[in-house]
């Protein structure tokens, strides 16, 4: 299968996917020549994601496509799945289930800039988080902070208090019990985040729910061979050296610049 996103993000839902499909050789694509997709303009995605993903599946012929990138996904979904002939799971917002656990029905959707503007998600709380109060903050610095932690640069615990001060400024979020990690870099520092957090919050997120769609459109896949996995980078940059041990960890003992 072939794992997709604009960075290393999507490495937490690799994660929970080797859970479930351990045996299953994983191709997993950085798009670092792209990177970051939240500042990024809806035309520049709508013409780049198709159209990479398309280059990628030509070149490595996967059962099926996991697009690990909540921007990428709420902008170019329908345009990827037009253009390719394998299935292709998406990743969401997480505002249905952190829904259905908001107890103060306040909740928090933490995102990329690119993210938290879309209709999808306006349409994704009018139909299952109507009676909440959704507050929405976009942050592109998290992204990075994730990025440096994989990259085992330091971070520190103000940087991560000044993203969440964002959310938890905002009127109503006295009352905030639930935030969505609504990109798929942020459940990587979801530990940081809790450490700073000036209360306990539920944390939610797309990854385990994404797993569970990909191990039921793969009932019956007899996957050959040792697992597998190969990393796959859009541009040739030093900074990826210093993830190879983050990578190794998630099983992709190769590294490729495409």
């Amino acid at each position: 299968m072939l794992v997709f996103d604009s960075g290393v993000g999507g490495l937490s839902v690799l994660a929970e996917i080797r859970r479930k499909l351990p045996d299953a050789p994983v191709v997993y694509c950085a798009d670092n020549g792209g990177f970051p997709y939240g500042t990024k303009t809806e035309a520049e995605l709508s013409a780049r994601v198709p159209a990479l993903l398309g280059r990628l599946v030509e070149r490595f012929d996967p059962e099926l496509v996991v697009i690990a990138c909540n921007t990428a996904c709420t902008i170019a979904l329908s345009q990827v799945r037009a253009v390719l002939n394998v299935p292709v799971v998406g990743t969401v917002p997480a505002v249905k289930p952190a829904a259905a656990i908001s107890k103060s029905r306040v909740i928090g959707v933490l995102g990329t800039n690119a993210t938290v503007r879309q209709a999808y998600v306006d349409n994704l709380v009018a139909e299952f988080a109507r009676d909440c109060l959704v507050l929405r903050h976009g942050s592109a610095e998290l992204v990075v902070l994730a990025e440096r932690k994989l990259r085992g640069q330091p971070t520190s615990p103000e940087e991560y208090r000044a993203v969440l001060d964002g959310l938890l400024s905002q009127p109503g979020a006295e009352r905030l019990d639930t935030i969505v990690l609504a990109c798929t870099h942020f459940p990587l520092v979801k530990d940081e985040l809790a450490a700073v957090a000036p209360r306990p919050f539920n944390w939610v997120d797309s990854g385990e729910g994404i797993a569970r769609r990909v191990a039921h459109l793969c009932e019956g896949v007899e996957w050959e061979g040792e697992p597998s996995g190969l990393a796959v980078f859009t541009r040739a940059d030093e900074d990826v050296h210093f993830l190879t041990s983050a990578l190794h960890s998630y099983g992709l003992d190769r590294v490729v610049t495409l």
